[in-house]
């Protein structure tokens, strides 16, 4: 029979939980900042499709277009903000591959 604490030291190999403040901060702040920018990402793909398709009209396209680039900056901003690269945000899924394609 284990003992408790055998039961809660790590096996070589097995995915531990990092607990102190900082790296939970850290963490959540990438999660965050990952589904922010996913949402972006689905929300210019969908103006580029409605673009295509014609059901934009000049003015629309123009605010369009001005509201993507600023997101896309306040992103950056962002990540620099919590030292994370555009990369960080691109969680690996393992066989399914990563969550945000590459550009």
């Amino acid at each position: 029979m284990t003992s408790p604490t055998d039961r809660q030291a790590a096996r070589p190999g097995e995915w531990r939980l990092e607990t102190d403040a900082d790296s939970v901060q850290h963490d959540l702040s990438r999660l965050v900042l990952t589904l922010v920018e996913l949402i972006r990402q689905l929300v210019e793909r969908q103006c580029v499709r409605r673009m295509d398709n014609g059901d934009l009209t000049g003015e629309q396209l123009e605010a369009v277009g001005l509201t993507l680039m600023r997101l896309e900056e306040a992103m950056a901003e962002l990540c620099d903000r919590f030292g994370l690269s555009p990369a960080d945000l691109n969680l690996d899924l393992g066989p399914l591959g990563t969550l945000l394609p590459a550009d």
